[in-house]
């Protein structure tokens, strides 16, 4: 009876708050449609349902994160749910840290506009944006987030920050150090004791930097290992921070142990692939000398190389040290695994909106069917960067198998149609602006054509100019150009138009030669007041040039406007006679070197070295406009623009009596370094040192001694990367300035490589 009782309560109890569902409703849905609604419930109209089957129904939508409620009404076997959306957030801003900073929204923050509201979510990007500050060595920030309700319904959502304290290092400590100079751990460790008036420029401010505390120990050991030290342990940094002031002490516990010097050096190849002698030849490691784990990292890396152009693009060098510690030797072993050889299967080009693909491919020098090569791979990335087509470019190496792979290269277009400008303010030419229209990759086709219009107070020149790199995809290039020009001097003006047309041929990766024809009518404007006392008159005459020009170059830079490594060496011999009045013979020698820093400094800096060597020689008549003049950019900035020049005395009488008599040589040297200023808007600053020499074997004009003249400058400057092409502002300090001299203390231009 009992058992009958409680079968019917049961019974009773479920059946009570049972229904039967005729029809389903949704009331609110944005988010979520209703036919995947209907899905979710787990029963359909006609059913019979209970509370539990409801409640869980509504635990379901909740879990989707769209809704703030959701609520259920059941009447005359109609079931209605109501749906309470959360609202969007339409607007994210942070204040008091990196407040114009898109690119911290996107990695820090994590939220988007157009997401939905979630108290979790904004938790988490808090954590994070404290996360962020403490790893620039700031501890105790405070961040607050502020909801505001706009009219639309959406919400705005400001994170309110307070920065925290920037942690000092007063002390820094090494315990255990005996072999080395802990002197030396400076150049590698990022958290550095503070330095007296460390907030000069060049001082170390001491500032911690959390997020390299965990490195800073095995920078350290890394320094001993390029000593031999094989046993080197360094504890990771013990630090006291003062919360009064915010000053910290810290310390290394550093167990040095022995030296180790190489024993032997040992070849082991899983299958034999190459000589091992060859092998052999990479190797910069010295046996009997102490161990260094840099000078073996290089060998391994030149090795790998070296396997890696057989077409072994997966090849391995592992390396293995034997260590004897009683004698403190250690021999190395390195393990070569080179798996198998690589074919390219497909070579697919991505990101090249404007570019043709057979441009990208004529500079690679890997394609379909070809066997890999590293080096090929690294002068591809090489080559495309020498375009100056493209803001960046990488190739990925996609594995299809372990015998073939893809190559997928992608390029970042650059804007290669400019509008070039330049100009300066100095003390005797005044304002100079120079207007240009050109596009080094018409329509994609990689042919450079530019129309040039250039006029200042002192100087017009007027061009049109084409060149094709590529022949029909060959490696013959062509070029021809039109100008006309005219430069008001003291007291003449000269007067050009001409022509120049050539053809070159690309003999290696690296190596190109030209050979030009330059056709020019030349005549001179004397001022009617002009003083032409002690100077050979037939100087001033007026003259045609025919010229033959040769000329190679070398350049293996990994980018057009911008290179961090490489060189560019290029001479030209141009011989005017070939008919027309003018006869000289010209040299022209430049050289660049290009060198980036950052795996020594920790920085982008660039380092740029720049030389001209010019030479002419008179065979018969050379005109004194075909002789050399320094000044300006590219040549010796805080001068105008061609204002140097060894002069002579005209009129001794005269205050103006003095005049420029153009160079039979000059040799120029620039040195720069360039420094990251506002990598995201591609900003640089740099800084330069400019010193030059121009000069002539005559001795004497007339009566008149010819003076000859060195000259330098230095300064600093901006180079921008602009929507509208690469533009450089020049602000110059000359160097051994003389009486007479026409320096500019401005000078800027746009378009122009770097």
């Amino acid at each position: 009876m009992r058992i009958f009782l409680a079968f019917l309560l049961a019974l009773m109890a479920t059946t009570s708050f049972a229904y039967t569902v005729k029809s389903i409703k949704f009331n609110g849905l944005v988010n979520l449609s209703e036919p995947v609604a209907l899905r979710m419930l787990g029963f359909e109209a006609g059913d019979d349902v209970s509370d539990e089957t409801i409640d869980k129904s509504i635990k379901k939508y909740f879990e989707q994160g769209y809704f703030e409620d959701v609520w259920v009404e059941i009447k005359d076997g109609e079931l209605v749910y109501y749906f309470k959306e959360k609202p969007h957030i339409s607007n994210i801003e942070l204040k008091g840290w990196k407040e114009n900073d898109s690119e911290a929204k996107e990695s820090i923050v994590q939220i988007k506009v157009g997401s939905l509201y979630d108290e979790k979510k904004l938790e988490a990007a808090k954590k994070r944006i404290i996360d962020a500050i403490n790893q620039e060595g700031k501890i105790d920030s405070v961040v607050e987030i502020e909801k505001e309700q706009l009219e639309n319904g959406s919400i705005k959502v400001t994170f309110i920050v307070n920065e925290g304290e920037e942690i000092v290092i007063e002390k820094l400590k090494y315990s255990g150090v005996k072999g080395l100079e802990s002197d030396s751990f400076d150049d590698v460790i990022a958290n550095k004791e503070r330095e007296f008036m460390g907030w000069l420029w060049g001082r170390n401010n001491g500032k911690m930097s959390v997020g390299d505390l965990e490195y800073d120990n095995l920078r350290i050991r890394d320094i001993y290992m390029q000593h031999g030290y094989l046993d080197i342990d360094v504890k990771e940094p013990f630090v006291k921070v003062n919360f009064d002031n915010y000053k910290a002490d810290m310390s290394y516990q550093i167990q040095e142990g022995e030296v180790y010097s190489v024993s032997a050096i040992t070849i082991e190849q899983e299958k034999h692939v190459i000589d091992d002698a060859l092998v052999k030849e990479q190797i910069k490691l010295e046996v009997g000398k102490p161990f260094n784990v840099q000078t073996f990292r290089e060998d391994s890396q030149r090795i790998k190389t070296l396997i890696a152009d057989l077409s072994y693009a997966f090849v391995q060098v592992v390396p293995d040290l034997k260590k004897d510690k009683e004698k403190r030797l250690v021999e190395v072993v390195i393990k070569i695994i080179p798996g198998d050889k690589v074919k390219i299967r497909d070579v697919i080009i991505s990101g090249n909106n404007r570019t043709l693909d057979r441009i990208i491919r004529r500079e690679l020098y890997l394609g379909p069917g070809d066997m890999y090569s590293l080096t090929d791979l690294t002068d591809s990335r090489n080559a495309l960067g020498r375009l100056g087509f493209f803001d960046g470019n990488t190739i990925e190496e996609k594995r299809v198998n372990n015998q073939t792979m893809d190559l997928i290269v992608k390029v970042k277009e650059a804007p290669t149609g400019n509008i070039q400008l330049g100009g300066g303010y100095g003390s005797y030419g005044g304002l100079l602006v120079s207007v240009a229209v050109d596009d080094r990759n018409i329509w994609g086709s990689g042919i450079d054509v530019g129309v040039k219009a250039e006029r200042s107070e002192l100087s017009s020149n007027y061009s049109f100019s084409i060149s094709n790199p590529r022949l029909n995809d060959s490696d013959f290039s062509g070029n021809f150009s039109v100008y006309t020009s005219d430069f008001e001097y003291e007291d003449y003006t000269v007067k050009s138009d001409g022509l120049n047309m050539g053809l070159g041929h690309r003999f290696t990766r690296f190596i190109s030669g030209h050979l030009g024809y330059t056709f020019s009518q030349n005549s001179y404007e004397i001022d009617e007041d002009a003083n032409l006392t002690n100077i050979n008159e037939y100087l001033f005459e007026d003259y045609t040039k025919s010229s033959v020009t040769i000329s190679a170059k070398y350049d293996d830079t990994d980018d057009f406007y911008l290179p961090r490594k490489g060189i560019i060496l290029s001479q030209s011999i141009e011989n005017a006679g070939v008919g027309g009045e003018a006869k000289f013979i010209k040299s022209r020698t430049t050289f660049g070197a290009y060198k980036g820093l950052e795996e020594y400094v920790g920085f982008d800096l660039i380092s740029r070295y720049k030389a001209r060597v010019n030479y002419v020689k008179d065979t018969g008549f050379l005109p004194i406009a075909e002789k050399f003049y320094m000044g300006g950019i590219g040549s010796v900035r805080g001068y105008e623009s061609y204002s140097l020049s060894p002069t002579t005395q005209v009129d001794p009488d005269a205050t103006d009596g003095i005049r420029r008599y153009g160079g039979e040589y000059s040799a120029t040297n620039s040195f720069e370094l360039s420094f990251p200023l506002v990598p995201k808007a591609k900003m640089r600053l740099v800084t330069y040192l400019d010193w030059g020499y121009i000069g002539t074997t005559e001795e004497s004009v007339g009566d008149y001694k010819v003076e000859n003249l060195s000259r330098g400058g230095f300064g600093a400057g901006l180079e921008w990367f602009s929507p509208v092409g690469p533009i450089q502002l020049m602000f110059s300090k000359p160097l051994a300035e003389e009486e007479g001299d026409k320096t500019a203390v401005f000078e800027f231009t746009m378009g122009q490589k770097f």
